[in-house]
């Protein structure tokens, strides 16, 4: 059967062979604005809002898109009337066409639409997937930056604003003068405390310009934390030819994601709270222990796998874990070093969390990248890996196997792998992190002295110490080496000995006694 686009004229067609919105498109209410619509948002959040519409839940809830950035998800979407298909892939392949984008909105040529749409009275909720640096705060100090250069633009121009930051502070000016009153903004990025970061940002940069509106922010604007989790790696031209062949489906810009998702949000709305808890969303006072036990277990073994994989060449996150010596690395990095520095989880039993980890990185269908877990590096392994680091030597605990990930992180900042060959580096702090890192096996004083990256640890000596002896490891056993290595020194590894030194000597001592 031939493939046809996708389109609302041709969604009866493709009824038969994928999942298609049944309720109507046209009698949703615009009430939630999403800043930054990329393939996470389309696997994630909004899945939840099209859950709400296709199960009849509520209408209340339709979403308008909005770009920053690049106008290619604006083209693709436009040609398909809003609508995209999610494409699950796992044990068995899932197709499904998400409808519940109305509109789409590209900031830098529809700044002025952008903002009347969210100073709309019908916008009850803004959510927003801009990345960490999309805030312009410390998130160390929790200060927010006017000097960011996006920022600094907008306060320079602020009838025009470009920022997420920008575009809501004037959205929420617009509703304080008028009456409309406010609307929650919640942060789906994987920054620690995003509530609290998103809160400083638009308080931070509304002071600049009126403290009365920062007030008035501070007193009345909702900033609920959130925890989100899906694996979606960036969509394919082989993504694009497997659903127009087994599914019949042309779309421009489908998103592929594992079938596991969770999402959890602090119940804190000033306009009314979606009734998201009946699609499947975790709605709890406090969303603290869930983000650390995500970010500091996934997301660190992300950074784990992405920088010592690639520099041992390997290309994506299946491949790596199909080799003993990483998965074992990052079995034994959650189950010995990380997790036992974990709160508890309210409803969570963590032993089976880690071992859905280990399966959804090991799902042979996603291929996701290694080079994407590398990413901003310095923005994610601060975040996720050294602070462990930190808490771990404050607590008197091993860390080898969450050093030789630091260590791979350093390593891959040289721009070759192990082999020599290039490796593409995306990481901002480059031109200052790779010169120190081509340096840092010999003496790693100075790229641990980059506070931005290390913070207090490069006062810190011993483990100065331990990451130039994790870099030396690498370079004279390669990545493979260091690590089995370093399995092999891990408690579990001493009590596996152990047993066979008793079994052994069991068997010796029966032995004697035939004799």
């Amino acid at each position: 059967m031939r493939a046809l686009p996708l389109r609302e004229a041709t969604l009866a067609h493709h009824a038969a062979r994928v999942a298609v919105p049944t309720y109507d498109r046209r009698t949703l209410t615009p009430s939630v604005v999403h800043i930054s619509v990329g393939a996470f948002h389309r696997s994630h959040q909004a899945v939840y809002f099209d859950d709400l519409a296709q199960r009849r839940v509520s209408s209340d809830w339709g979403l308008v898109g909005v770009g920053l950035r690049r106008p290619g998800m604006r083209d693709a979407l436009a040609g398909q009337d809003g609508l995209y298909t999610l494409l699950e892939r796992g044990v068995a392949d899932r197709a499904r066409v998400i409808g519940i984008i109305t509109r789409y909105l590209f900031a830098p040529e529809e700044g002025a639409a952008v903002v009347a749409a969210l100073a709309d009275r019908r916008t009850r909720l803004v959510t927003l997937t801009v990345t960490g640096a999309g805030y312009a705060v410390d998130t160390a100090s929790g200060a927010f930056r006017p000097d960011d250069p996006g920022i600094a633009a907008d306060l320079a121009t602020p009838g025009c604003p470009g920022t997420a930051v920008g575009l809501l502070v004037a959205a929420l000016a617009w509703r304080r003068r008028t009456g409309a009153g406010p609307f929650t903004v919640l942060s789906c990025d994987n920054v620690p405390g995003n509530g609290r970061i998103a809160r400083a940002a638009l308080v931070g940069y509304a002071g600049l310009r009126d403290p009365d509106l920062a007030e008035w922010i501070a007193r009345e604007v909702a900033f609920p934390s959130s925890m989100v989790d899906r694996i979606t790696p960036h969509t394919t031209d082989a993504d694009r030819s497997l659903l127009a062949d087994r599914f019949g489906v042309e779309d421009r810009w489908p998103v592929v994601t594992e079938p596991f998702s969770q999402w959890v949000v602090e119940d804190d709305f000033c306009a009314g709270r979606p009734p998201l808890e009946a699609v499947g969303v975790h709605v709890v006072p406090d969303v603290a222990p869930y983000a650390l036990m995500k970010t500091r277990l996934l997301n660190a073994s992300h950074c784990a796998l992405g920088h010592l994989g690639v520099v041992a060449g390997v290309g994506t996150t299946h491949a790596a874990m199909r080799e003993p010596v990483f998965a074992e690395t990052i079995r034994r990095m959650m189950d010995e070093e990380v997790a036992p520095l974990l709160p508890p989880v309210p409803g969570v039993d963590l032993a089976a969390y880690r071992a859905s980890l280990l399966a959804r990185l090991a799902n042979p269908s996603i291929g996701d990248p290694l080079t994407r877990l590398c990413r901003a590096g310095s923005a994610k392994v601060p975040a996720h890996v050294l602070a462990s680091v930190r808490e771990a030597r404050r607590a008197g605990r091993r860390h080898d196997l969450l050093t030789l990930a630091v260590a791979g992180f350093c390593r891959s900042l040289e721009g070759t792998d192990e082999h020599g060959s290039p490796l593409v580096v995306d990481e901002p702090m480059a031109p200052l992190l790779r010169p120190l890192a081509r340096r840092a096996a010999a003496d790693p004083a100075g790229l641990v002295s980059v506070r931005e990256v290390f913070g207090d640890l490069g006062a810190d000596q011993g483990f100065v110490r331990d990451l130039g002896a994790a870099l030396r490891a690498i370079a004279s056993r390669g990545v493979r080496g260091a690590l089995a290595d370093a399995l092999a020194r891990t408690p579990e590894a001493a009590t596996r000995r152990g047993g066979r030194r008793r079994r052994d000597a069991g068997r010796s001592v029966d032995a004697v006694g035939r004799a």
